[in-house]
């Protein structure tokens, strides 16, 4: 009797560890799927944010350009910057 009721204890041991890896198995996918979102994201971002620095500089460039095609034109006449 006492080995059939340690089988028994064994059985449902190992099911139990059986449980808890399938569990570390679906942890572990959901991880990976969750970083593979988020890098995608970051890269979207990169890219986002590289855009919106081109456009930027542009900006500050036909700005520079505008200012000295102002002072240029305008006699005695100095944009001021604060």
């Amino acid at each position: 009797m006492q080995k059939n009721h340690l089988e028994i204890l064994l059985e449902d041991i190992k099911s139990k560890v059986d449980l808890v890896i399938e569990g570390h198995d679906a942890l572990r996918q959901e991880i990976q799927e969750a970083r593979q979102e988020l890098n995608e994201k970051i890269e979207l971002n990169c890219f986002l944010v590289k855009g919106i620095n081109k456009k930027i500089d542009d900006v500050a460039a036909d700005l520079a350009a505008h200012r000295s095609d102002t002072e240029r034109h305008s006699r005695g006449y100095k944009v001021s910057e604060e």
